[in-house]
């Protein structure tokens, strides 16, 4: 996606005196380490490398990152706040809302940096560091919205076992989709098929909401004048039910 700026007409990033502003260090080590890993490989790639292809100094790196694989996945801290703040703005009623919301705040994440998500992809497909790093963030968040449905549930019959679930069901829509989208080389729009995704993990959980507290109900039915009167007995017990 190319995002114009409005100070410099039809020619986006760059500044009024011509210049180019540089990306921010993290950014520059993170990109430096996924085109080295790209290029040279995971195990002959340095922390030295990564620093002078960004162009700053080795403790520099360490000043960001703690370890070459750390640069990979810069951003899953800044992510996970934004994902436990979402979560806890909301109320018992609206714990699956929250929840939905939350699971495409993580794929927006991957979309929006289509073309350094589809690398790393393909790195993690190949080192086993890697995949192992990427299963301890995927926990991560497994756990986050674990916690969250707990407190949820809190004070029901089997809190922990559904909280469980609702956190599995809900990672395992997300990674799903997130597979596809990134086979399929981030060509199209993953949204709908997260939404799809979602919708079984709302028909099986949503009955779980807390219900808003509700005025007794007036039943009114009607019968014909021949209907005897278990009929009608029977035919009331069953609208009360």
């Amino acid at each position: 996606m190319t995002i114009l700026s409005p100070l410099c007409g039809d020619n986006p990033g760059v500044r009024e005196n011509g210049r180019v502003p540089k990306p921010p260090i993290n950014q520059r080590l993170a990109e430096a380490a996924v085109a080295l890993f790209d290029e040279n490989g995971y195990d002959e790639t340095t922390v030295d490398d990564i620093a002078a292809r960004a162009g700053v100094s080795r403790s520099t790196f360490f000043r960001y990152y703690r370890s070459k694989e750390d640069a990979i996945f810069p951003d899953h801290d800044t992510l996970l706040a934004t994902v436990d703040a979402r979560l806890r703005s909301s109320t018992a009623d609206t714990a699956i809302v929250a929840i939905i919301d939350a699971v495409r705040i993580v794929l927006a994440h991957y979309v929006d940096d289509a073309e350094v998500s589809l690398r790393r992809y393909r790195l993690v497909g190949r080192v086993p560091a890697l995949r192992a790093r990427e299963i301890a963030s995927v926990a991560r968040y497994q756990r986050l919205f674990r916690e969250f449905a707990g407190e949820w549930l809190a004070g029901t019959p089997d809190a922990d076992l559904r909280a469980e679930l609702v956190a599995a069901s809900v990672v395992a829509a997300h990674n799903q989709v997130l597979r596809g989208w990134l086979r399929g080389g981030g060509t199209y729009d993953p949204f709908g098929a997260l939404d799809h995704a979602l919708r079984y993990v709302t028909a099986t959980f949503r009955h779980l909401e807390q219900p808003r507290e509700e005025a007794d109900e007036v039943v009114v039915a009607t019968f014909r004048r021949s209907a005897s009167p278990q009929a009608v007995m029977t035919a009331i017990q069953q609208h009360l039910e």
